[in-house]
């Protein structure tokens, strides 16, 4: 390390704006009565998600004993749902979440995650105290609500629920890439959301933040959401995303209390890390537990401050906002 690398990398000034914004939030939740807790950082078990890689490491107990694989978490999700379940009612973390392998852009190897859970709503009433949460710590409007398949319509002229292989393959060849190849249906769906849908999201020309909820995403899409059966009838996942100027920052479910069901979730996912060649980790039998034991109805979700924080002051690099980038660490 040599030059200005011992310094920070954001400036002071936004620090302060940062120390502001927690503060704020935390004020929110006061004024709702909702509890904040904090969860392990580090586990016996970690996220099964094709998509997210945990950091692995060995806790080597002193003196005899054998050392034990542990996993720093990706989110406190899991933990929090045996608070749920054990009855701690609305709950909230503020805090460091990790994933390995992103740096760089709006992405670092550890950032701040705000998830919270509310008993007794589903996505749609969580969308609206989200909405209330946003507005009293921001400059945040909602512009409004669009299902999974009615943004498909409107954007690509396609029913996403209902669309063939080869018409999803024709639209990744027309507006992403004419050479890719070997996608299941969820891979061409991804890429055209990401790319033809999700950057004309929220945009807004007088600089406020406006934000678009996308919900009832395809029932394969589901992670820790229920299923449901939509007004046009077709199954679901109870999930929901909220995009600010094209960029994703908040992932809520209304979520699954199946424990069956949730175990062979983690299990599939499980095996399509093994068949990607990924590494393949323990799921959470403490959370299976949890959820065999009763876990209330409720819906939670998972908010990126970082991201929060970068919106509100038109930042481009997650570096902007934190004290020290994982370049700096």
């Amino acid at each position: 390390m040599t030059g200005d690398n011992w310094q920070p990398s954001a400036s002071l000034m936004t620090l302060r704006k940062r120390a502001t914004l927690l503060k704020d939030i935390r004020h929110y939740f006061d004024c709702q009565s909702v509890l904040e807790v904090e969860t392990p950082m580090l586990s016996c078990a970690a996220t099964v998600d094709v998509f997210i890689d945990s950091f692995q490491v060995q806790y080597q107990p002193l003196g005899e004993g054998q050392p034990r694989d542990c996993y720093l978490h990706t989110s406190p999700e899991f933990a929090m749902k045996r608070l749920l379940a054990a009855g701690s009612g609305d709950i909230y973390s503020l805090g460091r979440v990790f994933r390995n392998g992103e740096a760089g852009g709006r992405h670092n190897p550890e950032f701040t995650m705000l998830e919270y859970y509310r008993v007794g709503m589903d996505q749609q009433a969580l969308m609206d105290d989200m909405t209330a949460l946003l507005s009293s710590v921001s400059e945040f409007k909602e512009v409004g609500r669009v299902s999974y398949g009615e943004i498909f319509h409107q954007h690509l002229g396609i029913n996403p629920h209902t669309a063939s292989l080869s018409d999803l393959f024709k639209l990744v060849h027309q507006h992403i890439d004419p050479h890719l190849e070997e996608l299941d249906r969820n891979d061409c769906l991804d890429l055209l959301f990401s790319s033809a849908i999700e950057p004309f999201l929220g945009q807004d020309a007088s600089g406020q933040l406006a934000g678009v909820y996308v919900y009832d995403y395809p029932a394969s899409m589901s992670a820790l959401a229920r299923i449901h059966t939509n007004k046009e009838g077709y199954k679901v996942a109870a999930r929901f995303e909220l995009f600010i100027n094209g960029v994703e920052l908040a992932n809520g479910y209304h979520e699954l209390t199946d424990a069956s069901e949730q175990k062979q979730r983690f299990i599939k996912e499980q095996e399509k890390r093994r068949t990607q060649g990924y590494p393949v980790y323990p799921f959470d039998q403490h959370l299976v537990a949890a959820l065999e034991h009763g876990l209330p109805d409720c819906a939670g979700v998972a908010i990126g401050i970082d991201r929060l924080l970068m919106l509100m002051l038109g930042k481009r690099a997650i570096a902007d906002v934190i004290s020290f980038d994982f370049n700096r660490a």
